[in-house]
């Protein structure tokens, strides 16, 4: 039995489990694949308060330690069910079973695909969600960024530091990332805007050779020759496992407020997993912090 179980081991399950602790919880944090979340792929991190600047894998690392000194427990684990009847039981792919007073959600989300003919099968050929991780793989070539959000500017910005051409392929004519980041990126003689446009095709047999991009308001397709499409069109939540416990929205965030809590007693969320307006390293922090304290708050009132 623990007292608080964390599920996802990023920013916000393990500021959770930093709070929990400190308040003398026992703390078990399971992760599917490695800690840190998303941001540890991050090469320079600008805006978390406090760091003018510091890579994702540092950020990550200083936030397991600072966990792992204070008594958390980190496991690898995938999580397949959560039940709730004297205690809450959760049930891992490998066939094991965690009780806990208390849960917590924080399991982040995932990169959204394309989802058009053969991405799938060129994934690793050409097709890659991650331009801090794969970018290198493409030195020197023409690459193409799909997307209009802060990741994708970020990858953008990246490629063009490496690649010979980046395409920003982009569905609106506006960015919705950092004004400021989009400057930077219009000053780099190597990056081409593809505005209004969609990518509609993946060609080449074994290895990606070039992409289609349907322009959006006149219909014209283009051909654009590129080694490598890095897709930065948003995330998705990864909380099917537990759709069937706690009330979700329409896109599958867990439904709730500031308070963290979700409509289940005894069960809290955190971060990007969770219905907000904004998904920031800040933000998911503000969430493991106020997440550990009602999961606290809840088990000593029910005098668990």
């Amino acid at each position: 039995m623990t007292d608080i179980l964390i599920i996802g081991a990023g920013t916000a399950g393990l500021t959770a489990g930093i709070y929990a602790a400190r308040a003398g919880k026992s703390v078990k944090i399971l992760e599917s694949t490695t800690y840190g979340g998303q941001i540890i792929n991050t090469p320079d991190i600008e805006n978390y308060p406090g760091f003018a600047h510091i890579s994702g894998y540092e950020f990550a690392q200083n936030l397991y330690e600072q966990a792992a000194g204070l008594g958390v427990e980190v496991e690898f684990a995938e999580v397949t069910s959560v039940t709730d009847g004297q205690e809450k039981h959760v049930e891992t792919a490998d066939g094991k079973t965690y009780a806990a007073k208390a849960i917590i959600l924080a399991t982040g989300a995932k990169n959204r695909p394309l989802g058009i003919a053969r991405e799938k099968e060129l994934i690793g050929r050409g097709i890659s969600y991650c331009a801090t991780c794969d970018g290198m793989f493409f030195r020197g070539k023409d690459t193409a960024v799909n997307g209009g959000g802060n990741t994708a500017i970020g990858d953008a910005l990246y490629l063009a530091g490496i690649c010979s051409k980046v395409y920003l392929i982009h569905r609106r004519d506006q960015f919705r990332g950092a004004e400021i980041d989009v400057e930077k990126l219009k000053e780099k003689g190597n990056v081409e805007f593809v505005l209004n446009s969609t990518v509609t095709a993946l060609n080449g047999d074994q290895q990606l050779t070039s992409i289609d991009v349907t322009n959006k308001i006149t219909g014209e397709v283009r051909n654009i020759p590129v080694s490598a499409l890095f897709v930065a069109i948003g995330q998705v939540p990864d909380s099917r496992a537990f759709s069937g416990l706690v009330n979700v929205d329409d896109k599958g965030y867990i439904i709730a407020g500031e308070d963290c809590h979700t409509s289940h007693e005894g069960v809290f969320a955190a971060g990007d997993c969770r219905t907000k307006s904004l998904r920031q390293l800040t933000t998911a922090a503000a969430d493991g912090a106020i997440a550990a304290t009602a999961a606290c708050e809840y088990i000593d009132k029910n005098g668990k």
